[in-house]
């Protein structure tokens, strides 16, 4: 039986120093590459991305397309790998993740033994030699898995590792081009399941992604989560999530059970943190998005 098609969409912003283990995965894919075709979508870089892009393409066995503009924000990229995809799915590659060579074939043999799945997440891998920062988000992101591996239309997946199928994105218009910032993929997942699509979290593929390695990158990161948040909730009509921060607790336990390493009794403060960023930007969110309603 012929394989399908399958889309790579890789949209990235400033990835310079990660981007090249991420292309160099893609190409070690032992999915037949005449079957693939890769959509890059440089998003108004302002570093070397594009550069190390281009000069990758010579390696390429596979069909690429390359994307560039000033920037637009994350509904506007993803869109441009959705228009543009001849693949029956799409598996979406951030620009600090790698894939281990299986990962493509594991996810669309997921997807074709499931018809119905609209949505799959692969499973986070750990890396090693992180400081304790990465490590933690690591080791939280794995611990979360083993919670909710397995589960039919869980809360949140997530694009990157996520093999999404291209009739069911279609479907629901596409990403919300409104969203520039943090949100696209939760808005996405919530019009795809409500189209009555299944979302899966934890197939057999594993995918490894490189995490913020400072307090301040990781504040500044679940602050633009945050800030993203408040244009996902208002336009859903949904009310805040007002986390436990006891959650970070819970994650501990599960996480030193599988590591059996101390540092993650950390993931109480480090869990408080992010959540503390979240609703600050959240705020912001808010704050904004009243001064232009009233303009």
């Amino acid at each position: 039986m012929m394989k399908p098609t399958v889309t790579i969409g890789v949209c990235v912003r400033n990835c310079e120093a990660s981007i090249k283990e991420a292309i160099n995965s893609i190409f070690d894919q032992d999915f037949p590459h005449e079957r693939m075709e890769v959509i890059f979508v440089d998003d108004g870089s302002e570093d070397r991305t594009l550069s190390v892009i281009l000069d990758s393409l010579s390696r390429m066995d596979m069909q690429v397309k390359v994307f560039h503009s000033k920037w637009r924000g994350l509904g506007p990229a993803r869109n441009s790998v959705v228009d543009n995809a001849s693949g029956k799915y799409i598996v979406w590659v951030d620009g600090d993740m790698t894939l281990p060579k299986d990962h493509v074939r594991k996810q669309v043999k997921f997807m074709e033994q499931n018809p119905n799945v609209g949505i799959a997440k692969a499973r986070y891998g750990m890396l090693h030699g992180e400081n304790v920062v990465a490590t933690l988000e690591n080791i939280q992101y794995i611990a979360i898995d083993s919670k909710y591996e397995g589960k039919v239309n869980p809360e949140k997946l997530g694009t990157g590792a996520s093999i999404y199928r291209v009739e069911a994105i279609r479907q629901v218009g596409g990403f919300d081009f409104h969203i520039k910032g943090a949100g696209e993929d939760a808005d996405a997942e919530s019009r795809i399941r409500n189209a009555g699509w299944l979302l899966y979290k934890g197939t057999p593929a594993l995918f490894y992604e490189r995490h913020k390695k400072t307090w301040k990158d990781l504040w500044d990161e679940n602050f633009w989560y945050g800030y993203g948040g408040h244009y996902i909730l208002h336009k859903n009509r949904q009310t805040v999530p007002f986390a436990a921060l006891s959650a970070g607790l819970l994650h501990s336990f599960t996480a030193y059970k599988i590591t059996h390493r101390k540092v993650v009794f950390l993931l109480p403060l480090q869990h408080a943190f992010k959540k503390i960023a979240w609703y600050f930007g959240f705020v912001k969110g808010k704050i904004d998005g009243y001064k232009h309603s009233s303009v």
